[in-house]
């Protein structure tokens, strides 16, 4: 690696911010890796019992622009729900595709209600 040119190492390109509604129109802040997060979802059980999933967060970038960093790193936020947290792994195969967070949310006093985000990242690249 000492002469290899310092461009042509794996960097990540710098977190990017988005913004997505649930399916209650609960507002959300979405910090993520443009080279690595495709979508966000988010599962939510409906008063009938059902789930409901609904697309989040889209990266608006047509595909990555460089090769993803070795790590994974994306911060979902939701000020109105008081939800705030950060997923960061070790990824330095690039072999991650999906990650599933289970989140319980603190209101109403005395019943939690969990909500189930799922990142997916870019599709691996053809041969």
């Amino acid at each position: 690696m000492a002469n290899t040119p310092f461009w042509s190492t794996r960097v990540a390109r710098h977190n990017r911010e988005g913004h997505g509604a649930d399916q209650r129109g609960f507002e959300y802040e979405v910090n993520y890796q443009p080279d690595w997060l495709r979508q966000v979802k988010v599962t939510r059980q409906l008063e009938t019992g059902r789930q409901s999933t609904k697309t989040l967060f889209r990266n608006p970038a047509d595909g990555p622009e460089a090769e993803p960093g070795e790590r994974v790193r994306t911060r979902i936020v939701s000020a109105d729900q008081r939800l705030d947290f950060e997923v960061a792994l070790a990824d330095p195969k690039g072999a991650v595709r999906r990650i599933r967070i289970s989140y319980a949310l603190p209101d109403p006093p005395g019943a939690r209600e969990e909500v189930e985000f799922t990142l997916e990242s870019e599709a691996p690249p053809t041969k």
